[in-house]
């Protein structure tokens, strides 16, 4: 049966998203954006197969409604429109963070259905004029259904993740997508950002390597967003920065000591969990990361 499908905030996932989603069960994509500009950009280059800035009226026809924008804005769809989104219909979103979601999902009426969804791919740009459809490829995509989400909108997102080219779907609560993505994610843009909060990193033209390069790319990041995105994981978040201090603590106090012994145990200890997570297929490691000193 061909569906409607609507794409709520065409930037970078947005965009990319809508343009993925194309010819996917035969779906009619269409593209709701603030402005006017965003709408005749998407249409003149086929991101989606129609497009508006009505979103009432794009969301009252949608057999499911994906919402790609900004935390903040996802919560406040999901209030002012709440009677608007078709009976029957699936709501998802595509945030990187989920217990806050979830919450604010509770406002819809009973005959919609909302699943989290977080599909762990980007780029350090950010607007439709740099989306693309393979941005999904070999991506993790994170599941966190309602309680009462429906096997048929379940298998749907299923479905659509392989069409985007997903490496695979994982389904999880709000509460560990949350506690997983403090440190798979926004730790990592923590790093990025304090070295090049450093007072030599404009120095440093001309000394930058690969590794330099790739763990500073993600730090040319949207401030709107990730103050959104860190803010309301903060819990989280700074339990993993904790860790993250103690780790960097102990390297300190070996590297002043000049202690050759400690200094090759925790290098041999940190490389080979290192292999060990590159290893094909899931749970290499066995231990309980979150618990684990």
């Amino acid at each position: 049966m061909k569906k409607t499908v609507a794409v709520v905030g065409l930037g970078l996932i947005g965009g990319s998203l809508a343009a993925a989603l194309r010819g996917f069960e035969h779906c009619e994509v269409v593209g709701v954006a603030r402005r006017q500009e965003t709408v005749e950009y998407a249409l003149s280059h086929q991101i989606c197969d129609r497009a508006t800035t009505d979103a009432a009226t794009a969301l009252a026809e949608a057999d499911v409604t994906v919402l790609c924008t900004d935390p903040s804005i996802v919560i406040r769809y999901l209030k002012d429109y709440r009677d608007v989104f078709k009976a029957g219909s699936l709501v998802t979103d595509v945030c990187g963070i989920k217990t806050a979601i979830m919450e604010a999902a509770k406002v819809l009426p009973d005959t919609v259905d909302f699943i989290g969804c977080h599909p762990m791919a980007g780029t350090e740009f950010s607007g439709i004029e740099h989306s693309f459809p393979e941005l999904f490829q070999r991506c993790h995509l994170i599941l966190t259904p309602s309680a009462d989400s429906t096997q048929e909108h379940v298998d749907w997102m299923h479905r659509m993740a392989d069409h985007i080219g997903a490496a695979d779907v994982v389904t999880t609560t709000p509460e560990q997508h949350d506690a997983m993505i403090a440190y798979t994610s926004q730790l990592m843009h923590i790093v990025a950002l304090s070295v090049c909060d450093d007072a030599e990193l404009f120095r440093c033209k001309g000394f930058e390597g690969g590794s330099f390069r790739d763990c500073t790319r993600v730090a040319a990041l949207d401030v709107p967003l990730w103050r959104e995105l860190l803010t309301l994981n903060s819990a989280a978040l700074t339990k993993v920065i904790e860790r993250l201090e103690e780790n960097l603590h102990s390297y300190r106090v070996a590297l002043e000591h000049r202690d050759l012994e400690r200094i090759t145990a925790k290098l041999e200890y940190s490389s080979n969990r290192k292999r060990r997570m590159n290893l094909p297929g899931p749970g290499q490691i066995s231990v309980d990361w979150l618990n684990e000193k």
